[in-house]
């Protein structure tokens, strides 16, 4: 797909890896449209960007705020040509922590650490992917969708909601490869291994970060332009759907 003159949606644009993506694809000469939960976070992302953005406010978990925000984005931009569905949240934590000393267990990951990561990183993508599918077709545009997964859908200790969650991911953007291709509609996921983005940094600790870097065979975090370069890749090349891309740095879980 030739990307300027297109309207590209990217959910969680205001910062991190959604950001570095709505500059890439409105300096390939998009109209990108930022949907994001925080207002005061879009607006710098908007003021940053300039008059190829578009701000838009949404909870990607619920499905009347989605539905309303597609809906603005077609009646302010004329269409979706592309959406990147990059929305997520991390409430890291153990199944069961258990004490040293006496064997017992002395906590476990919450309902609500499990939910609000199934309900931001799955259910998000359901919701703004099925939308965006809708108003492509709608629109009779042959666009792409681009799911953010994560090296960790193969599974990664302290994250069980977040890596069932990005193994659902995964599997949706098989799914939805294969289903919305009578339509011309390209479907792809694209698993980043360990990104520097502001959630990463704030919300792991930096003992971990070290750990982690040190399997990295690159030594490095990956830097979000690079996982937008990706993501452009994907909705570029014509040949790629109902398939995954796996930007880790070579990082092994």
């Amino acid at each position: 797909m030739e990307i300027k003159g297109k309207v590209v949606a990217v959910t969680g644009g205001a910062q991190g890896i959604g950001l570095a993506t709505a500059k890439a694809f409105a300096e390939s000469g998009a109209t990108v449209a930022l949907i994001d939960f925080n207002v005061e976070a879009l607006d710098r992302a908007v003021a940053e960007i300039g008059p190829a953005a578009l701000a838009v406010q949404a909870n990607v978990a619920n499905e009347a705020s989605v539905a309303a925000a597609f809906d603005a984005i077609v009646q302010k931009l004329g269409g979706v040509d592309v959406a990147v569905l990059n929305a997520g949240i991390l409430r890291d934590g153990l199944l069961v922590k258990v004490d040293k000393e006496t064997g017992k267990v002395k906590g476990k990951m919450t309902l609500e650490q499990w939910q609000a990561v199934i309900d931001v990183n799955l259910t998000g993508v359901f919701l703004t992917g099925r939308e965006a599918a809708a108003r492509m077709i709608d629109g009779k545009r042959k666009g792409v969708i681009v799911l953010l997964s994560s090296i960790a859908r193969h599974g990664n200790m302290g994250q069980s909601n977040y890596s069932a969650a990005k193994a659902g991911v995964y599997a949706l953007s098989t799914v939805w490869g294969r289903e919305l291709s009578r339509y011309g509609i390209r479907v792809a996921s694209v698993s980043p291994g360990l990104i520097a983005t502001p959630m990463v940094l704030k919300d792991m600790k930096q003992e971990a970060l070290d750990k982690i870097r040190d399997r990295i065979p690159i030594r490095r975090l990956g830097e979000p332009a690079e996982i937008a370069h990706a993501i452009r890749f994907v909705v570029e090349n014509d040949l790629i759907t109902a398939s995954n891309i796996e930007p880790s740095g070579g990082m092994v879980l």
